[in-house]
Formats: C-alpha cells, sequence, structure tokens
C-alpha cells in the first residue's frame, strides 16, 4: 500500500487485522449513534417523555429512508476494493469522484423529500397526536443535514476501502463530543426543546463530513479528491448502483418492517414508544459493533477477491463469524445484566425503564444471531453478489417481520410479544444465507480451477 494510512489486506494474518479495521469502524458507527442517544438523553431528561416520544417515533421512519441510499456506499466500497486487489488506479480515481458525486445528489434528494413530505410520512405510521407537530419539526432539520451525512458515509466507505477506519473514528470522536456540548447548550441554557438537539445533530454532522472530505483532498495517488474531477463515471456508477441498490433496498426493507414492528409499537401508547426509543440506543450500539465485522468482510474480500484468492476469502469469513459470534454474545449478556442503569440514563421514568426491559433481553440479548446475515451477506457482496443476500432477507427478515405484525401481534397485543419477531428473523435468514455462501463458494472454487 501507499502510505502508513493504509492495510495490506491481500496476505499476512488475518484475525489481527479484522480486529484492527473492524475495532474503530465499530467506534465510529457507535459514536455517529451517540449523536441520536445524546440526543435523546438529554430531551429525556430536560424536555420530558412527550419530546422524547417524539424523537424516537423518527428512528425507523429515518433509518428506511436512509438506509436506501447509504447502501449505494457499500457499492462504492467494493468497487474501489476490487480496483485495488485488481492494481487499476486510474479505475480507483474514478470511483472517489463518482462515488462523492453520488453521495451529495442523494443528500439533497433526502433532503427535499424531508422537508416537504414530514407531515404525511410521520402521519402515515401512526405517530401518537400529542406528539405529531414535535416528532415533524425534529424530522425536517434532521433532513436539512442529509447531504452531510450522505457525504460523511460515502467518505467513509471510500476509506475502509484501502483499509482505513481509523480517521473516521477521529473524526467522529470530535463531532460527538461537539453534539454533546451543543445538546445541552441548546436545550439547558437556550431552553429549546426538539428542535435544539436536531440542530445540535446538523452541526455535528456538517463538521464530521467535512473533515473527512479534506482528508481525502489531501491524499496522494488515486484517492486524492478534485472537485473538478467530481463526475458521474457511468460504468463505475452502474457497478456502484448494482452492488450497492440491492444493499440499500435490503436496508429500507428491513426499516419497512421495523416501521411496521413502530406503528405497532405506537398502538400501544406513549409509554411503549419512549420505552423503544430508549432500549434503542443500547441496542444500536450492540448492533454497529456486529456489523462493523460485516463491513470488514466486504473489504477483506472484495480486495481478495478482486486479487482471485478465494481460500483468503474463506479464511476471512471464518475468523469474522468467530470474531463477531463471540465479542457479539458477550456485549449482549452484559447489556442484559445492566440494562436498569443503562436505561436510566436515557429516562427517569421507571415504567418506560420497566417495557424497555423486554426490548433489552428478547433483541440485544439475541443479538449475536445476526452474525450469520451480517458476515454472508457481507462476503457475497464483497465477491460482487448484492441482489442474492438481498431477496433472502427480504422473504426472510422482512416477511417474517411483518407477518408477525399482522398475524401474531394481534393475538397477544404486548411489547413483549412484538419484539420475538427480531430473533426468530434472524436465525431463519442467517441459515439460509449461510448455505448459499458455501454454495457460491463451492462453484466458484471449481470456475477459477478450470480456467487454470
Amino acid at each position: 500500500m501507499a502510505n502508513s494510512k493504509n492495510m495490506d489486506l491481500l496476505s499476512g494474518s488475518i484475525w489481527d487485522k479484522i480486529l484492527k479495521f473492524a475495532i474503530p469502524l465499530a467506534a465510529s458507527s457507535i459514536f455517529q449513534q451517540l449523536f441520536n442517544s445524546a440526543d435523546v438523553a438529554v430531551v429525556g431528561k430536560f424536555a420530558g417523555d412527550a419530546a422524547l416520544a417524539a424523537v424516537g417515533a423518527n428512528t425507523f421512519v429515518i433509518n428506511l429512508m436512509v438506509n436506501l441510499f447509504v447502501g449505494l456506499s457499500i457499492g462504492a466500497n467494493v468497487v474501489v476494493a476490487n480496483a485495488l486487489g485488481e492494481g487499476r488506479p486510474r479505475s480507483v480515481s474514478r470511483g472517489v469522484h463518482t462515488s462523492v458525486a453520488v453521495s451529495l445528489a442523494c443528500g439533497v434528494l433526502l433532503g427535499l423529500i424531508g422537508i416537504f413530505f414530514a407531515r404525511p410520512i410521520l402521519t402515515a405510521i401512526s405517530t401518537p397526536a400529542d406528539i405529531l407537530d414535535q416528532a415533524i419539526l425534529y424530522f425536517r432539520i434532521y433532513f436539512m443535514g442529509m447531504p452531510f451525512i450522505m457525504l460523511y458515509n460515502f467518505c467513509a466507505a471510500l476509506l475502509r476501502s484501502k483499509g482505513d477506519t481509523k480517521r473516521p473514528f477521529y473524526v467522529l470522536l470530535v463531532a460527538g463530543a461537539i453534539n454533546l456540548v451543543l445538546n445541552i447548550l441548546f436545550v439547558v441554557g437556550f431552553h429549546m426543546d426538539v428542535d435544539g438537539v436536531a440542530i445540535a445533530t446538523v452541526i455535528a454532522n456538517v463538521i464530521s463530513s467535512v473533515t473527512l472530505l479534506v482528508f481525502l483532498r489531501r491524499e496522494t495517488g488515486p484517492f486524492k479528491f478534485n472537485f473538478w474531477k467530481m463526475r458521474f463515471t457511468p460504468w463505475i456508477l452502474g457497478r456502484i448502483i448494482k452492488i450497492g441498490l440491492p444493499a440499500g433496498v435490503q436496508g429500507a426493507l428491513f426499516s419497512f418492517s421495523n416501521v411496521c414492528i413502530q406503528s405497532a409499537i405506537n398502538s400501544l401508547g406513549s409509554t411503549a414508544v419512549a420505552a423503544s426509543a430508549v432500549a434503542m440506543n443500547p441496542e444500536l450500539i450492540v448492533y454497529f459493533w456486529l456489523a462493523s465485522f460485516g463491513h470488514a468482510c466486504v473489504t477483506f474480500v472484495g480486495q481478495n477477491y478482486g486479487a482471485r484468492n478465494l481460500e483468503r476469502c474463506k479464511k476471512v469469513v471464518r475468523w469474522t463469524l468467530l470474531l463477531s459470534g463471540l465479542s457479539t454474545f458477550a456485549l449482549g449478556a452484559l447489556t442484559s445484566i445492566f440494562y436498569h442503569p443503562i436505561l436510566s440514563i436515557f429516562t427517569n421514568d421507571e415504567a418506560t425503564i420497566a417495557t424497555g426491559m423486554y426490548r433489552v433481553y428478547i433483541v440485544i440479548g439475541l443479538e449475536f444471531i445476526n452474525v450469520l446475515i451480517d458476515v454472508s451477506s457481507g462476503a457475497l457482496r464483497g465477491m460482487g453478489k448484492s441482489m442474492l443476500p438481498t431477496l433472502i432477507c427480504v422473504f426472510g427478515i422482512c416477511g417474517i417481520r411483518i407477518s408477525w405484525v399482522f398475524v401474531m401481534f394481534p393475538k397477544f397485543g404486548t411489547f413483549k410479544a412484538l419484539m420475538f419477531c427480531y430473533p426468530i428473523s434472524w436465525l431463519v435468514t442467517g441459515i439460509v444465507l449461510v448455505c448459499i455462501y458455501g454454495r457460491f463458494v463451492r462453484k466458484k472454487k471449481i470456475e477459477w480451477s478450470s480456467e487454470k
């Protein structure tokens, strides 16, 4: 590789490089989530449960809209990683400039949708009337910063493609601290409400995204970004869409199924909405830890698949499954044991904590099952096969969850019963994906052997 910020993913030991790659990436995602967690904590402590529920009601619908476009950043990661493995610097440069252009276009589009369609979107998911106006305000301000959220995700994906996960982490560490300080200043100092925490989050996203773009501007060689080179290279854009769009659709459909779940939660009242919002904070932190290994698998497999080293791809998958599975199990167990003090960070209401406990036990405690999905689908995407895991996840994850909401939930009508749709959907889909991955690897081994 060209400099010390890059990691050699094509040779040497694997397990330690996976950890060196995944840990900063997990920390980056966690600090990004802390933007939202800080919103929830400050609102819950100083603005009341109505404002807390208003922020929480936004979570799934925001993820639904964002994930479709953020999925394209996975396509950018794979395209550039493949080009690096194949030793094609010109394609790397085109990938960088096309990716930045895509991020800005997607961000502007999302921003316009969020600003002009906030009310019908939040009304459609049965947001309680007593929190609707606050939820709309938060939604609109949050989406004004969407160009910067998209820019950050694509720039971070580009840096990941060459093994650099540390600088995005350092950037988010600083941005997260700024976000927390601004949250306290606006809500406690200026007596603002959900608008204060939304503005603080937008400012933090501006800082983090612009800083990563500056890093790309200061790169040398094919990774250096120049504004005058920014354009849509058709074949690069086509590959980004081919690989990234299915991943984005998968993420969006995941979020759609979660919107259906959120709608069911909304029907249980404000306490259930607040409980889910509170428990989502540690849940997302555990998930981001897990997902960082999935992203590591995409990048490691992407480069080695480009270099036609199938055996190393298989070793990457085995190590990623082991490291991710054990560590996620441990995190889930610790969160379940200490659920009360963790949830107390975000709310003082005991009824909210008691209800949120079920989400901690059932979803976070069993999150390790989800490792099967993230690693297997990551490996397949690294090999350029993005549509297959998307279809499996659509029918497995989304199908089971939506069926559970409309068939099983009405029979029980409780928050606890609703939460079981998560681990059941993970287990069924994970088993199928592992089998599909094994079949694809065997087929590719035969094809490459025949070519030799």
